[in-house]
């Protein structure tokens, strides 16, 4: 496993020490570079959340036209 905080990376091999990095703010990846915890206190930018909140209503939208026209 990984434990990675910008340009900080460290192999770490015990569940123990993924959960000390993870409370530091790490990001916790396992071998094959997939996220398995995300590191405590990370936020999204309110701006962000307000935008893919409204992309995602007019994609659920989209969506249900398309199932609609198909007969679904």
């Amino acid at each position: 496993m990984k434990a990675i905080l910008d340009n900080c990376e460290y192999t770490i091999t015990t569940e123990s020490e993924a959960a000390a990095y993870q409370a530091r703010g790490f990001d916790i990846l396992d071998d094959n570079g997939k996220v398995k915890q995300y590191g405590a206190g990370k936020v999204v930018p309110w701006a962000d959340y307000e935008k893919l909140k409204g992309e995602n209503e007019k994609l659920k939208g989209e969506n249900k036209r398309l199932k609609a026209s198909k007969g679904e």
